[in-house]
């Protein structure tokens, strides 16, 4: 049985696609690369590559990888804004619409972070 919503009868309606899936590669645990865009996923802290303790380097590299596999079917952005740094910040998500942010968060590679206040040292 197929069911359609209204919102779906009205997105068809209008003509509305999703944005185009994007092929991109992570960088580190919460930094990737779309093309030349650096894209800073919002809403968590990853542990740093270069860190000063070998267990973050090892959180950072398993957050790493484990990005780059989220990556793989390819991801859609909902931009908003930039930050210190210059990357584009943006919720990035999965064909299937999860937020790779959160998956992060609760397979223990990254902490919710949303920009304000001391985050927690990895060391």
């Amino acid at each position: 049985m197929l069911l359609i919503t209204g919102a779906t009868l009205i997105a068809a309606w209008l003509g509305w696609q999703p944005a185009p899936l994007l092929a991109c590669r992570a960088l580190d645990g919460d930094t990737i690369r779309c093309g030349e865009t650096r894209i800073r996923l919002i809403g968590l802290d990853a542990p740093e590559l270069r860190a000063r303790c070998e267990a973050e380097r090892r959180l950072a590299a398993a957050a790493t990888e484990r990005l780059g596999t989220l990556l793989e079917g390819g991801v859609r952005l909902s931009e908003t804004g930039e930050d210190r740094f210059g990357r584009t910040l943006a919720v990035v998500r999965n064909a299937e619409g999860e937020d790779l942010a959160a998956v992060l968060i609760r397979e223990g590679l990254a902490r919710a972070y949303h920009g304000r206040g001391p985050r927690e040292g990895w060391c």
